[in-house]
């Protein structure tokens, strides 16, 4: 019943962390995510005409009026981008030469503080379009997406390339011990001297020319992917006009499978969505085995049909560009360069603690499948498990094993009630939190809801929205991202979002979740924690603009309190009957939590070696066949159970192809060994306390870019993390 990680991937994963456009590793630019529908985002309302720029003042190149400069989406049109891109980046460059050319000797002020207040309508032009262009995009969005993205790619790195500038940087670096910075200010300083020679400061005039190839490049290629992925995975719906086909579905997903083909033009049929991951969550029900195999292979092959949406040379060519551009910059692999500024600091790390890893899980995985076997072969099944199998039998064996049916708990689910009796509830008791709903506040789609803030004081804090439906325009998982980025040198307050992908109920009926929704809700809102207790000086240091591998812990930390039992029975209410979830159904959920581990653990590790085995290639290694490479990556490392698919395919592997996690998606894994150890402290401590949300507030969630994360841990565990918390509460045992 865990949520299985990436999931909730900045998405973010989609863009988890924002960034000012000048801070972001050369040639690492994010858009977001693409689709094919020509919707307006300012007007919600089939694409017109859009009004001629010269009558009407174009909304994104001034602040907003709105509180905490929110977004005017009531006023933002597709048109008012490509405009305001090209006047942020012209205005920046302009910024960024005064700051370079200034004829007075470098200073801390004068240089780093005033890099940080340069860029600012670049800064609002991009996070309001990476908002929409993921959540809500359409066909005129995606193609700036691509024309956009290479020449983002060639402004950083006008800015991080720029010698004067960084000579400025170093000189002010250089007599850093004697300049009396306060912390932050110390740590904005090595901060912008580190991303600079990381990003190829110090090369050679002829490199920096190479180097710039290799970044527009590599961006342009990774919003082609990301067009690429969305078409494919839109156009790998399962649809069919036979209800036998879908056999076993319940009746509100029946008629959520006829809503979605209907807003496709496919009267009288039914249309399964894909999600972004590689099993589908209603392989679960689906009782034809026909139709889940059919639903897997759409799944499976959805970027692999050899048409102009196959992502495979697209992504060949990428790893390749990461790999020589490692190189150039005198790193022997593409997660070498990645690694050196993160928590595990380098591949070798990494691969020590995902070896760690492997056995048990895969142990776990084959004792699963032996059972799910065993019960296949009861019914007299004659076949093989598969990988399409996995879910429906291993729901059965979950049934009699906990007596827990997913269906049972569904009405205990109601998407209203657990985001404010459960997700706000719970922070409220831990960080003394409240929440007011806005109606005044404009949105980009309809389903959008906003809520401002209140702290502890009873003063603004924050504006939160969240979008929870899928959409055909929208990216697949679940992200947190910000509008606006907190900033005490700006004055801004923080603006941040949630954004989901649950199945939206037919017109009338209760939007119902899963128990892996639930959790997916509280993920999220844990990084929307980190944005909205941002306390930092410098935008470029605030809320989750942290390592990778650290970012998830407040995200997963928070995915605990769903379960505690104060928490559960403030939301966990029957939509039906106003009854809460008796103590015998909520306990069973409790004890289901280490089911089905070795496959859920196994999966993630999958996906996490073969972004490793991508990332290490070297410069020399030719442009590689992705499903040969694919295979063999696997099977080196240890996890080519065939059972078991990767929870994410090369091919449709959103998170590190365009998403900002290459070498990263074992953050994931590295941040649950944090998040369990660190709620083992709460457990220690008295658990659901304010006293306790307060501290970890001041020492974790407020403090933002420290640089040196293991020590910001110790500081609040009192010691090193332990990875054995993790497995305990996988079930899967220790390895040693």
């Amino acid at each position: 019943m865990r949520r299985r990680p990436g999931a909730a991937a900045s998405s973010k994963g989609k863009a988890l962390m924002h960034r000012k456009s000048m801070l972001v590793l050369a040639g690492a630019v994010i858009i977001g995510a693409v689709s094919v529908y020509a919707y307006s985002a300012g007007s919600m309302t089939p694409m017109q005409k859009p009004t001629p720029a010269a009558t009407r003042a174009n909304p994104l190149m001034t602040p907003s009026p709105l509180p905490f400069e929110a977004p005017p989406f009531d006023k933002i049109k597709d048109a008012d981008f490509k405009p305001a891109f090209d006047a942020g980046m012209k205005r920046q460059a302009a910024e960024v030469e005064a700051i370079a050319n200034n004829p007075q000797p470098p200073t801390f002020e004068n240089t780093l503080v005033a890099l940080e207040k340069s860029g600012q309508l670049l800064t609002r032009v991009e996070m309001i379009f990476n908002g929409l262009s993921s959540a809500n995009t359409d066909a005129t969005l995606q193609a700036l997406q691509e024309e956009v993205a290479p020449k983002l790619a060639a402004h950083d790195d006008a800015i991080f390339l720029n010698d004067k500038l960084f000579k400025r940087i170093e000189a002010v670096h250089a007599k850093r011990a004697s300049l009396k910075l306060d912390p932050q200010s110390a740590r904005l300083l090595d901060y912008y001297y580190d991303r600079f020679v990381h990003a190829g400061a110090k090369l050679s005039d002829a490199d920096k020319v190479t180097l710039k190839a290799f970044n527009q490049e590599e961006a342009a290629l990774s919003a082609k992917f990301s067009n690429q992925l969305l078409a494919a995975t839109k156009a790998g719906a399962l649809v069919t006009a036979n209800a036998a086909d879908l056999a076993g579905l319940s009746k509100d997903d029946l008629q959520g499978a006829a809503l979605a083909a209907k807003g496709r033009g496919l009267e009288g049929q039914y249309l399964i969505p894909l999600q972004n991951t590689t099993q589908q969550p209603l392989l679960s029900s689906l009782t034809d085995r026909a139709t889940r195999a059919k639903l897997f292979e759409d799944s499976w092959m959805r970027a692999e049909r050899g048409n102009a949406d196959d992502t495979r040379a697209t992504i060949a060519r990428i790893a390749q560009l990461r790999a020589q551009r490692a190189k150039l910059l005198g790193f022997p692999d593409h997660a070498a360069w990645k690694l050196e500024n993160q928590m595990a600091k380098t591949p070798a790390t990494v691969d020590a603690f995902l070896a760690r890893l492997v056995p048990p899980a895969v142990a776990n995985a084959k004792r699963e499948a032996a059972d799910i076997q065993a019960l296949i072969d009861k019914q007299h099944g004659n076949f093989t498990l598969a990988p399409y199998d996995w879910d429906f039998y291993a729901e059965q064996v979950r049934k009699a094993k906990y007596d827990l049916n997913a269906a049972e708990l569904a009405p205990y689910f109601e998407l209203t009630r657990v985001l404010q009796d459960g997700v706000f509830y719970a922070a409220h008791e831990l960080y003394g939190i409240t929440f007011k709903e806005r109606h005044d506040i404009p949105v980009y789609q309809p389903d959008v809801r906003v809520f401002e803030v209140y702290d502890a004081d009873g003063k603004p804090l924050a504006l939160f929205y969240c979008d929870y439906f899928k959409r055909d325009n929208k990216s697949g998982g679940a992200w947190m991202d910000n509008f606006v980025q907190q900033s005490r040198l700006l004055n801004q307050r923080p603006v941040v979002y949630n954004v989901a992908n649950f199945t939206k109920p037919a017109p009338g009926q209760p939007a119902l979740l899963s128990y892996d929704d639930v959790t997916t809700m509280f993920h999220e809102f844990g990084h929307a924690l980190n944005g909205m207790f941002a306390n930092s000086e410098y935008p470029s240091l605030a809320g989750a603009n942290v390592a990778r591998d650290f970012v998830e812990l407040p995200s997963q930390i928070n995915e605990h309190w769903a379960l505690y039992p104060k928490v559960l029975e403030h939301y966990a209410i029957n939509y039906k009957t106003g009854q809460p979830m008796p103590k015998a159904l909520a306990d069973k959920i409790r004890k289901a939590q280490t089911f089905n581990q070795g496959y859920s653990l196994t999966e993630v590790l999958a996906a996490s070696e073969l972004d490793m085995a991508w990332h290490s290639l070297p410069a020399s290694a030719p442009l590689e066949n992705v499903d040969t490479f694919e295979k063999q990556a696997l099977e080196k490392a240890g996890v080519a159970f065939a059972p078991v698919p990767p929870r994410y395919r090369s091919s449709y592997f959103l998170h590190i192809w365009a998403n900002g996690y290459d070498a990263g998606y074992y953050a994931y894994l590295w941040a649950e060994m944090l998040d369990n150890d660190a709620f083992h402290w709460f457990i220690e401590n008295g658990g659901l306390t304010r006293a306790n949300g307060q501290r970890f507030r001041d020492m974790i969630l407020s403090r933002g870019n420290v640089g040196d994360y293991a020590k910001l841990y110790r500081d609040f565990r009192g010691k090193d993390p332990s990875i054995e918390w993790m497995l305990k509460s996988r079930g899967i045992g220790s390895t040693k």
